[in-house]
């Protein structure tokens, strides 16, 4: 088991929202058991953050299903205009959209039956949040997935790099 510690990467959240809707036990609970996490406003662009996350979440072993109005396919995966076409089961609903389609997007996530909906730094819609939790699914709130999933998997140093440093002895060189 990876040791973790409280980051809060200047959130706006105070400390009580930070316990409800970043709450460590939860976020870890919510990566471990899900497998299908469908990603709204995945970019077909490469360099994006929301196609970087749900690459390193299938490198990971996520299935990820991509929610684009416009695109066919996305990291080999077809997408679909809206959550509510996606025929199989989703686990998580990974949120890259701006605050103001929020409340849309979660109440599609509910009518779905997803056991989260996880807004992604930066992205804070505590009303949609408290929705959410209230129809029983888990909320996240201004937090990355892939930062929080090598968190707790020991993958990343705490500013969020992989390092690839397990000691602080020096390489040798040849």
């Amino acid at each position: 088991m990876a040791i973790a510690c409280d980051i809060s990467l200047n959130t706006k959240l105070t400390p009580e929202q930070r316990d409800r809707y970043q709450n460590t036990k939860a976020i870890r609970e919510i990566l471990a058991t899900a497998k299908t996490i469908a990603v709204v406003g995945l970019s077909t662009e490469k360099t994006k953050a929301s196609n970087m996350v749900a690459s390193y979440l299938q490198d990971e072993g996520y299935r990820i299903i991509p929610v684009h109005p416009k695109a066919a396919e996305i990291l080999g995966e077809k997408c679909y205009p809206s959550l509510r076409e996606i025929p199989d089961k989703v686990d998580v609903v990974d949120i890259f959209r701006p605050v103001s389609e929020v409340a849309g997007i979660v109440e599609d996530a509910i009518a779905i039956g997803a056991k989260a909906v996880w807004m992604q730094l930066r992205i804070i819609d505590l009303a949609s949040a408290d929705q959410a939790i209230e129809a029983g699914l888990f909320a996240v709130v201004d937090k990355c997935m892939k930062m929080e999933h090598g968190r707790f998997g020991g993958a990343l140093h705490w500013a969020g790099m992989n390092t690839e440093v397990i000691s602080a002895q020096r390489r040798k060189t040849l």
